[in-house]
């Protein structure tokens, strides 16, 4: 299987960018359509109460989907979100967390998937579904 990026660049993006690297995800699966990140526990994503803060969730699965589709598109089609909608079913505390993204839907300008996070042990955290443009298609 031949990917339109290889986990090299992935990792490139992700060292260059300051939104992505603020939060130290490291490429766990790279596929055709589909990407893993896995967000190393920190306490600076610790909110009130303990738990992992929702917008560290959120954007693992933003970085996630962007990669899935670079997978296929490559890093030149600057694919952006214009949606993304997000269900919190646990709380993760002082854990890794693994994002999963997966294209479900490549269309002319819009582009669909779903990304769920995890603990290590599978626990379902989080569920989203995601929208994104091809504003140059």
């Amino acid at each position: 299987m031949n990917l339109a990026i290889t986990k090299s660049e992935v990792e490139q993006i992700l060292a260059e960018h300051a939104f992505t690297h603020y939060y130290g995800f490291v490429i766990h699966e790279l596929a055709e359509g589909v990407c893993t990140v896995k967000v190393p526990f920190d306490e600076k994503f610790i909110r009130p109460g303990g738990l992992i803060s929702g917008p560290t969730l959120m954007a693992a699965a933003d970085v996630a989907m962007w990669f899935a589709i670079m997978t296929i598109l490559g890093r030149t089609d600057m694919a952006v979100t214009v949606e993304l909608n997000t269900a919190f079913l646990s709380g993760a505390k002082r854990e890794d967390v693994y994002c999963r993204a997966e294209v479900l839907k490549l269309g002319r300008r819009l582009v669909y998937g779903t990304a769920e996070c995890t603990n290590a042990a599978g626990k379902r955290l989080t569920h989203h579904t995601l929208t994104y443009i091809r504003p140059d298609a």
